[in-house]
């Protein structure tokens, strides 16, 4: 039963503008849930799977990408790349294709597609699967970043064009190594964006219109940040990383609050700063690692330690996850950390869901869950654990969904789970799957 899908939708969308950190909490509507904190809130979800594995509600056909879906309104909305290339190229290897990118809107009950989105690009980076962002839906509107950076906002309804910017063009640019793939982020009025490099950095776009409001930053490359909101010092602060910096800006002009320096390996910055008490911390390729202590009085940070070789998490395709004073998360050797701070030392390590001896980039994507803790894997794996200060502990897993692509010679399902009304909504290049996840 889902009481809150027969109000009207006026008062829906008034609802989701008027408390967009807690929009819909049986929603899944963007990159990490309707808080964007990894936490599915919902009760009534299953303790265990049963021995036949949960039920398929439905199955749609899709093409590739590593976008994960977006659940709203009773909708699901995931982006795709149609093109007859071969898109399984080495990790490191742009390869020029061309295809079309589609937005497509599929209705939650079903799974029939409600109406696509469609527009050619030619794709010039590696991992040329398709789009790497999760759609955002904020009221009546969607808002897709593909990952040679065509950004638009949709009429979550019809699929009409509100607006669109095409990033490369905008801010005289080219896509990084691995694509666009920093999530928008939505700030009141405000989208805000990894844009570019010598021009801007980052960009905050009028919702309603798609006007620019200010610009901030130059980089070397984009890097694959997304935005992310803190307060400290008593204020509001948007945070922001680059390959060669990390630095906060007021999110209402973009004006420099606090930067330091940072040097990523292969341009390589990927997961958003996790905050543990005062400390605020970053891990990147190769180990190079980053933990700063925020200041109290005015914005600022200071570096507690630098590239700390053998600590730290050098996080890759999972966003970690804090928790019981630890940073839990995955190396880019593929082990399971969970990380002391500020000592950046482990209260344990090992293979976690992957089990047996760790893969590089090995993926297993993380959401919380009351007292426990879902984990997809790069298998097609669905797993329920327990993460504590004392280690893993599996408590049940199922098989959802096959692999279709590969990374360094294995096959790998690497597309972020939606978890919504007690179910998951989860994809990979052939096919997107819901599947009940209630007790």
């Amino acid at each position: 039963m889902r009481p809150i899908r027969s109000l009207p939708t006026a008062l829906l969308i008034t609802i989701s503008s008027a408390l967009p950190a807690a929009a819909r909490a049986d929603d899944w509507p963007q990159w990490m849930g309707p808080r964007r904190d990894n936490v599915w809130r919902e009760e009534g979800v299953v303790a265990a799977f049963p021995v036949a594995g949960p039920a398929v509600v439905w199955r749609t056909p899709v093409a590739g990408g590593y976008a994960g879906a977006a659940v709203a309104g009773g909708r699901v909305f995931v982006t795709d790349y149609v093109t007859d290339a071969n898109v399984k190229v080495a990790n490191f290897e742009r390869k020029t294709s061309t295809g079309k990118e589609r937005v497509l809107c599929l209705d939650e009950a079903t799974g029939r597609v409600l109406w696509k989105h469609e527009y050619p690009v030619t794709y010039t980076i590696a991992y040329p699967a398709g789009p790497r962002c999760t759609p955002t839906v904020h009221g009546d509107r969607v808002y897709t970043l593909g990952a040679e950076g065509d950004l638009f906002c949709l009429d979550t309804a019809t699929g009409g064009v509100v607006w669109a910017r095409d990033l490369k063009k905008d801010y005289a640019t080219k896509a990084a190594l691995w694509g666009w793939a920093s999530h928008p982020l939505v700030d009141g009025d405000r989208l805000v964006c990894v844009v570019g490099t010598a021009v801007a950095h980052a960009a905050a776009f009028d919702l309603a219109t798609g006007r620019e409001l200010w610009r901030t930053g130059k980089a070397p490359e984009q890097g694959y940040v997304p935005p992310s909101i803190i307060e400290a010092a008593g204020v509001r602060q948007l945070v922001l990383a680059k390959p060669d910096g990390v630095y906060a800006v007021e999110p209402d002009t973009g004006k420099t609050l606090w930067e330091t320096p940072y040097d990523a390996d292969n341009g390589s910055i990927i997961m958003t700063p996790v905050r543990v008490g005062e400390h605020l911390y970053i891990g990147g390729y190769q180990g190079k690692n980053l933990l700063l202590k925020l200041r109290g009085d005015v914005p600022g940070v200071e570096v507690v330690w630098r590239n700390r070789p053998k600590q730290g998490i050098s996080a890759v395709n999972v966003q970690p996850f804090v928790a019981d004073g630890l940073v839990y998360g995955f190396h880019e050797s593929g082990e399971l950390r969970a990380m002391r701070v500020p000592e950046g030392d482990f209260a344990w390590r090992g293979g976690g869901p992957l089990g047996g001896r760790p893969q590089g980039s090995g993926t297993a994507f993380i959401t919380r869950h009351g007292d426990r803790y879902f984990l997809f894997t790069e298998t097609g794996d669905l797993v329920i654990a327990r993460l504590t200060p004392a280690g893993y502990e599996e408590v049940s897993r199922t098989h959802l969904i096959e692999p279709t692509n590969v990374a360094f010679g294995r096959p790998v399902v690497w597309c972020p789970p939606a978890y919504a009304n007690k179910s998951i909504v989860v994809r990979n290049d052939a096919e997107v799957i819901r599947v009940s996840l209630a007790e």
